[in-house]
């Protein structure tokens, strides 16, 4: 069973200024969602920024995870989500 605490781990060590929420949306160690923000995301559009994301989890995206609903954003946006 795959960890959400891993999975947000390993995606902050891949991505520069990353802060990385994951949750395990079903309890079953499969289903994940996670709100993804990074200096490496600027500039690139949605697609991209996600594929960056999918990298960092290398091979555990075929082995492990079965589902990742992601959002991501850069650091300005994710500002202006916050306010």
């Amino acid at each position: 069973m795959f960890q959400a605490e891993r999975i947000r781990a390993m995606v902050e060590a891949a991505l520069p200024d990353c802060r990385a929420e994951v949750l395990d949306d079903a309890n079953d160690g499969e289903h994940f969602s996670a709100r993804v923000t990074s200096s490496a995301f600027v500039g690139l559009n949605r697609v991209r920024q996600h594929q960056l994301v999918y990298a960092a989890l290398g091979d555990h995206m075929r082995r492990d995870i079965h589902a990742l609903q992601l959002k991501t954003m850069t650091p300005d946006e994710w500002a202006k989500e916050t306010r």
